[in-house]
């Protein structure tokens, strides 16, 4: 059965952050609340095998080629010196 929580002193960051996520997912408060709460202490357990499949899936579907790793630290490189 659902239980009722009060949450007091939230830090006004903390409150503007999740008043602007439920705004961005058309949820209220507290429903935006509960799904912060589930996805931290409820997270899916995937297994290494599922997330290694999911990795192998991304990256065949990704252009072939295009992208050579000189090119991919030139970029990430950028801006840093």
């Amino acid at each position: 059965m659902p239980t009722t929580l009060t949450l007091k002193s939230i830090p006004d960051e903390v409150y503007e952050r999740l008043k602007a996520a439920a705004v961005a997912h058309r949820r209220s408060l507290n429903s935006e609340a509960i799904v912060c709460l589930e996805s931290v202490l409820l997270p899916d357990k995937v297994s290494p095998a599922d997330r290694l499949a999911r990795v192998q899936a991304l990256r065949a579907s990704m252009p072939q080629g295009k992208f050579k790793a000189k090119d991919i630290d030139a970029l990430k490189s950028e801006g840093r010196m």
